[in-house]
């Protein structure tokens, strides 16, 4: 289903111009969010991250744009209220003009899909190193130009992995192809600092609250160099629709999950409260 600007409508009626901004410019923003039988998890998370990003790129936020229109938009979207959906809820500037927008007002496109979330007991990754994240703020905004991801995603397929830790220009971790990175290493747990240009991710927020409140660990946010990786005792990456899944094979090494599994069961409580 899809939900274009408010109207319920099908895929042969959505019409995209020509100068539509995210096709010609990626000018455009997004949320991936989960609905657990006809539950938005988080919320209040998605909609201030959504709401952030825009202030951020200068989009004008209609008045109506409030937290409960925001969840309205996406529950329009599922056909029943007893399964669950992956939603993604996209919003870009108004057609027209080159990079100089002719209008700073928005439109919005919400699609959900039948959610299939499978966590993997074996999980190999790699380091992609053709392409760097540029470690600035921008990149902490879920933008449509993820050109990078696709590029790495092409590569983990080659190559028969399951994911790619994805470097900055500095060479410092930044984040995964699809969400965010955390490393522990003895009583600590570790991951990118947001000034290493990793998405600001719904999930890693709310696993550093868990972790600062019910954790007998230290968090920190901090620069991690490739060289840590192998030093660590375990490795798990987190996003709004797989939770927290553990990485247990990088290069020659495989790590364990007693941390991420302990967490996994911290975050599923906290989705289904």
């Amino acid at each position: 289903m899809l939900n274009f600007n408010g109207s319920v409508i099908t895929e042969a009626e959505l019409n995209i111009s020509s100068k539509n901004r995210a096709f010609n410019y990626g000018d455009a923003i997004f949320e991936t969010i989960k609905v657990l039988g006809g539950k938005v998890v988080f919320t209040e998370d998605h909609y201030f991250r959504l709401m952030a990003s825009m202030r951020m790129l200068r989009m004008e936020i209609p008045m109506s744009f409030t937290l409960e229109f925001f969840e309205e938009e996406v529950l329009k979207t599922i056909p029943n209220k007893e399964d669950n959906f992956r939603i993604r809820f996209t919003v870009s500037r108004k057609d027209g003009g080159l990079y100089t927008p002719e209008s700073r007002d928005i439109d919005y496109l919400v699609t959900s899909a039948p959610l299939t979330v499978a966590i993997k007991e074996k999980y190999t990754v790699d380091l992609f190193k053709d392409y760097y994240v540029y470690s600035g703020l921008l990149s902490t905004v879920k933008t449509t130009n993820k050109m990078l991801n696709v590029v790495a995603s092409i590569f983990a397929e080659e190559n028969e992995l399951d994911n790619c830790i994805l470097l900055n220009e500095k060479k410092h971790v930044a984040e995964v192809i699809n969400g965010n990175f955390f490393l522990v290493k003895g009583d600590e747990i570790i991951t990118p600092a947001l000034t290493e240009g990793c998405v600001k991710g719904v999930v890693r927020k709310k696993l550093l609250e868990i972790i600062s409140k019910n954790m007998n660990m230290t968090l920190k946010e901090a620069t991690i160099s490739p060289f840590d990786l192998l030093k660590a005792d375990e490795l798990f990456i987190t996003n709004a629709i797989v939770g927290i899944q553990s990485i247990t094979n990088y290069r020659k090494k495989v790590y364990g999950t007693e941390v991420a599994d302990e967490l996994r069961v911290q975050l599923e409580r906290l989705m289904n409260m």
